[in-house]
């Protein structure tokens, strides 16, 4: 068996981290078109951001240890129509994270950096911001904090008999009293694939018990997303944030061209699935030439959320397939409503999502087909207002 190992990033050894590796087939025989190679960015709001880049010979994934283990961006290799999966965000990143105050006073800090195809929301909180009812101070930031942590043991694995390609990295969000939560994140494609696996552990490593939450942020723009452009869902209920995205629950599952000024759109759906917990999501763009989809198991994300704001191409034309353990709410609101995940002192629970690339109308159509096995002929529920135990 050919195995071998890279220590990209070991902060416990005291070693600084290379500013760039490189692996191709010429360093690891069996590696065919496949490579890896870790930058480090050295200007701007990116100064001091790692980067891994991971080609499989068919797609790339660029990996960003320094963001928690995000990932920027998906390039299919020579795919002409769709040549980038992800979104032109107004923030100029990959951003460190010396440059994001999650602490700021609006709680909304955690814009300031969130420009990336796949990002994680957590994991003491991944909702909109809370605060204290009594003072007014902040007491969670939109969306937590794991995003912009780095991972400080980053580890590569190149199997070339199994043909996969697997990036660990360990991130940890702490604080002294409080939360004590570490999270092993491991992405993993093999050679000449269009779909790629996040596995997350999360781990209490405090003596006391906790809680979190997890909610995947994965995000598209142009020109993937365009005038037409459909989600495709196994939906057992559906209810709308607001009253302005009631207003739009007849078109929940399309969408338009770029609008200056749209004024987000917010879905909660709770998603059929199958009798393992399987279940799936597909976004197509407005031919059904081009899609991808989101498989992950309802046992280990119940919930799902669909941001849709299309506003105007500078300003961020982008929409969110979100699965997540609970909905985006305050995290007061859903520990009210009991959608939280405990952990007791050292347990450990694990997510998976896969997602998975559809480069022709055939694929597309299969993404669909695979859907509607889950949906089998079921009505959905869709309610036309906010219901008070899904919405704050």
């Amino acid at each position: 068996m050919t195995l071998k190992k890279w220590k990209l990033i070991d902060q416990a050894a005291g070693l600084p981290s290379p500013a760039q590796v490189e692996i191709r087939e010429r360093d690891l025989p069996g590696l065919g078109k496949a490579s890896v190679i870790q930058r480090t960015y050295s200007s701007g709001l990116a100064d001091g951001v790692v980067s891994v880049e991971i080609n499989n010979g068919k797609m790339q994934l660029d990996v960003l240890p320094t963001r928690g283990m995000g990932i920027w961006r998906v390039t299919p290799m020579g795919d002409a129509e769709v040549p980038t999966i992800g979104w032109k965000s107004p923030v100029r990143g990959p951003v460190h994270p010396a440059f994001v105050n999650l602490g700021e006073p609006s709680g909304l800090g955690w814009l300031d950096g969130f420009d990336e195809f796949f990002v994680r929301c957590g994991l003491e909180s991944n909702g909109a911001p809370d605060f204290d009812t009594k003072t007014g101070r902040l007491t969670h930031p939109l969306h937590g904090r794991i995003a912009n942590r780095p991972a400080h043991d980053v580890e590569l694995t190149i199997d070339t008999d199994k043909q996969e390609i697997a990036l660990r990295g360990v991130v940890e969000e702490s604080r002294f009293h409080f939360l004590k939560l570490r999270m092993t994140s491991t992405i993993t494609t093999k050679f000449g694939s269009s779909s790629f696996t996040v596995r997350d552990e999360i781990e209490n490593f405090s003596s006391t018990a906790t809680t979190m939450q997890m909610l995947y942020h994965i995000n598209f723009g142009l020109p993937l997303l365009d005038a037409g452009s459909r989600v495709v869902a196994p939906v057992k209920t559906l209810v709308p944030r607001t009253p302005h995205a009631a207003s739009g629950i007849k078109s929940w599952d399309s969408y338009s061209a770029p609008q200056p000024g749209y004024d987000e759109m917010v879905y909660f759906f709770e998603l059929n699935a199958a009798d393992d917990g399987t279940t799936r999501t597909l976004l197509k763009n407005a031919h059904a030439t081009r899609g991808v989809s989101l498989a992950f198991n309802k046992k280990q994300l119940p919930w799902f959320t669909l941001w849709k704001d299309t506003a105007g191409e500078p300003d961020g034309y982008v929409t969110g397939l979100e699965p997540g353990t609970n909905f985006p709410n305050p995290r007061s609101f859903e520990t009210a409503k009991e959608r939280v995940v405990k952990l007791a002192p050292g347990q450990k629970h694990v997510f998976d999502v896969t997602v998975e690339i559809h480069g022709s109308p055939a694929e597309v159509s299969a993404g669909e087909a695979a859907i509607a096995k889950i949906q089998a002929g079921r009505q959905p529920k869709i309610f036309d207002q906010p219901q008070p135990d899904w919405c704050a």
